[in-house]
């Protein structure tokens, strides 16, 4: 069995921004900051799989990257999840793009659907997670997040998905590319 995820690496250009972020929240902000190599947006976790059924995911995420536009994100502002009285991630935003990656996500899901994969049946919103929290003060984190709710912090554009293996570890999680599919269509600018 492998864990899996379908994703897409960010670039690696959010690494100064997010160092700049934990130096400036040191004092309020306690927790596992994610690795710059591993700053990713995840479409659709599927969780223990077999390597039968890994071979029907890479199938479909073939067909259904043919038929997937690049689309250009802004990533902006700040959040957290599941709410600012229970933070337990910090992340960031998309703001231009962000209809398109959850139009882009649900295409996933259906497609997997299809083969016998269920969704998490959490709606899904775009972020970059770039902090697992264990400790927080409310007040600073609040002033935080609204601080920097209007800034830019980068642009991509995703152009594949990538079928991801995720192995944990006491350091914290592994992630490696098993195969990733490059869209054919022309930009969704």
């Amino acid at each position: 069995m492998v864990r899996v995820f379908v994703g897409f690496f960010t670039t690696k250009r959010l690494q100064e921004a997010v160092e700049r972020l934990q130096s400036k929240s040191e004092g309020f902000i306690r927790g596992k900051w994610v690795e710059p190599q591993n700053f990713h947006m995840t479409f659709q976790f599927i969780g223990e799989i077999s390597n039968e059924k890994m071979v029907d995911v890479l199938k479909v995420l073939q067909e259904t990257a043919q038929n997937l536009k690049p689309v250009k994100v802004k990533y902006k502002g700040l959040g957290v999840f599941p709410n600012l009285d229970r933070a337990r991630v910090l992340w960031i935003g998309i703001s231009d793009g962000h209809r398109q990656l959850v139009e882009l996500a649900k295409s996933i899901v259906r497609a997997n659907r299809r083969i016998g994969i269920r969704d998490e049946g959490k709606p899904f919103y775009p972020h970059v997670t770039i902090c697992r929290i264990k400790e927080f003060e409310k007040k600073p984190l609040k002033e935080f997040l609204r601080q920097h709710e209007n800034t830019l912090f980068g642009e991509d554009i995703v152009d594949r998905v990538a079928l991801i293996k995720s192995s944990l570890t006491s350091v914290g999680p592994i992630y490696t590319v098993i195969e990733e599919f490059y869209f054919h269509e022309g930009m969704d600018l």
